[in-house]
């Protein structure tokens, strides 16, 4: 009897490794200042958290930007936010100590983020964190950002895992329909939303003190349905703000 693959664990980074959301909005609202703009950033971010920055960026103009020109505000946000952050970096707590017992019982660990390859260093490596992942998968490695599903497809077939074997550790709701999308089972972080505002987790903790790789695996036996994602929560959180 062939046994089954193991379960995996595929966490995004921004919200949930670390607790960062309120520095990346101060920096978008830095820069939205400078740009002449009146978008409230902690309110664009609790809608399109999880997205790419330049994706964010063609939201809150209201004619054509060139894409150069938004990556260039996008890397202008990042030197904010790197600013910012600096002396600010630490894990969500609780979370080195889980993803060791998660090692020890057996799961295949991915991150499967948005962010580019020197921003996930300047997270994962300063924090140490990279030893812990089997995958680590960013936004030079997809084609198609969240809330697409393509970035957790691809964290699940580089680790070898079936989708409907692993399960997202998300803060955001574009992120949560991005694993529905994948076909897998989400675990909300509420570090930037409230439990009521996802749509259908398997459960919302809010640091990893909260959860053990036990509690995760037991969950995933009960083998619930994955939720269809919703149309109408997407389309909510594209709306101009």
């Amino acid at each position: 009897m062939v046994s089954p693959a193991p379960y995996a664990l595929i966490f995004d980074m921004d919200g949930v490794l670390i607790d960062n959301t309120p520095y990346q909005a101060k920096a978008f609202q830095l820069l939205f200042r400078d740009l002449g703009l009146t978008t409230n950033a902690r309110q664009l971010l609790r809608r399109l958290n999880g997205m790419p920055a330049t994706n964010i960026f063609k939201t809150v103009f209201r004619h054509p930007v060139p894409d150069k020109q938004l990556k260039e505000y996008s890397s202008q946000r990042e030197l904010l936010y790197r600013v910012l952050y600096w002396d600010k970096r630490r894990e969500t707590p609780g979370l080195s100590a889980f993803l060791r017992a998660a090692r020890t019982a057996g799961f295949k660990i991915g991150l499967g983020t948005s962010s580019p390859p020197e921003t996930i260093s300047y997270i994962i490596d300063h924090l140490d964190l990279r030893q812990y992942f089997d995958v680590v998968v960013g936004k030079e490695d997809v084609d198609k950002g969240k809330p697409h599903a393509e970035t957790f497809v691809v964290v699940a077939q580089k680790l070898g895992v079936p989708p409907e074997r692993c399960v997202v550790f998300e803060d955001a709701i574009l992120g949560e329909q991005a694993a529905y999308k994948a076909k897998m089972r989400c675990i909300g972080v509420s570090s930037g939303l409230k439990p009521e505002e996802f749509q259908a987790p398997l459960r919302v903790i809010k640091d990893f003190r909260d959860i053990t790789p036990e509690q995760v695996r037991e969950l995933l036996e009960q083998n619930p349905p994955v939720p269809k994602p919703s149309k109408e929560m997407a389309k909510r959180e594209y709306m101009k703000l």
